[in-house]
């Protein structure tokens, strides 16, 4: 199939990119202009993959490269960056995913994938959580990408073209670095609190096969899947894991949790009107604080997804990939 993936010089929809190529679709990928050269646009080349320049606030650009496309994979959105204002977020993660879909359903697209996360459900207090969880989005970025679930959910029961939700769970592998700190925490000698809250990662490669599934099954129209791992582990575990592969001792020392927190407000109160990149946020620190813990078996039994790779291996080869890199 001819299939239009957005985000694709970012880490999951790079690996989306690739991984539909291998299975035999013809790609199209949405590169915003003045991002055309670099290693990630370069490697999207090399693989067979087509450029399509364009940008999600430009409706000409989205309705050229829907043209002819069977498959929408919607993976861009506007992540967390310090100093950046609500409007920004909501005009990608809502407003653009809006454009996208007119443009979609205006050239005939027959589904659009929507990529939205697993935040939206906030901290899980009876895990694992289903789809049907409450909501409790806990920031502007998870705000703004459950109001984008909403509109493609709406665009979808209006008819004309095919939604499905994906919502990813904490996605890791080669290629990524927002883990690097729990690798790096790993070796040190402090955990923030006792470790107890849980902690469910899913290894980029088997994410990626899901969202394939989400854009081929034909039962998943209208649906909305939690994509997650084999397992889930508490954060303690999870580091010993970790630990064990790099050679070291898990941290001893526990410090309390909410102390730190208090200075990452204190930093982003002082930094973030400047636009400067803070030392500490809240949320980092709310890791040690919020349990994920997901059930996925709506997406196994649905669409087939059986995610393959075992969190020690997922570890592993994620840890490979950080010492290739010079990161660790």
């Amino acid at each position: 199939m001819k299939v239009l993936v957005t985000g694709a010089t970012g880490f999951t929809g790079g690996w989306l990119a690739r991984h539909l190529v291998r299975t035999g679709d013809e790609v199209r990928v949405l590169v915003r202009p003045g991002s055309g050269d670099g290693e990630p646009v370069d490697g999207l080349v090399q693989a067979g993959i087509d450029l399509a320049s364009g940008d999600l606030r430009d409706v000409a650009s989205l309705e050229t490269a829907c043209q002819g496309v069977e498959i929408v994979y919607h993976i861009a959105a506007s992540y967390r960056t310090a100093g950046q204002p609500a409007s920004s977020y909501r005009e990608v993660n809502i407003e653009g995913t809006r454009r996208l879909l007119e443009a979609a359903t205006g050239c005939g697209v027959r589904r659009f994938v929507h990529c939205s996360t697993g935040g939206v459900h906030g901290h899980i207090e009876h895990p694992p959580a289903t789809e049907d969880a409450p909501l409790a989005p806990g920031d502007i970025y998870q705000d703004t990408k459950l109001e984008g679930e909403r509109v493609a959910r709406a665009v979808g029961e209006a008819g004309g073209i095919e939604v499905v939700v994906a919502r990813p769970i904490g996605i890791y592998g080669p290629g990524d670095t927002r883990f690097l700190k729990l690798f790096r925490l790993a070796s040190g000698r402090v955990m923030l609190g006792a470790g107890t809250v849980f902690y469910h990662l899913t290894f980029v490669e088997d994410l990626v096969e899901g969202f394939r599934l989400c854009g081929t099954v034909p039962a998943a129209a209208g649906r909305t899947y939690l994509l997650a791992g084999r397992r889930y582990t508490t954060l303690r575990e999870l580091v010993a894991l970790v630990a064990s592969e790099l050679g070291t001792r898990p941290p001893r020392l526990t410090i309390p949790v909410w102390p730190v927190w208090l200075a990452g407000a204190l930093c982003e109160l002082v930094c973030v009107p400047l636009r400067v990149e803070p030392p500490l946020y809240r949320r980092r620190v709310e890791f040690f604080t919020k349990s994920r813990a997901f059930d996925a078996s709506r997406a196994g039994r649905e669409l087939g997804f059986a995610p393959r790779v075992e969190l020690t291996e997922g570890i592993h080869r994620t840890a490979v990939w950080y010492r290739q890199q010079g990161l660790l």
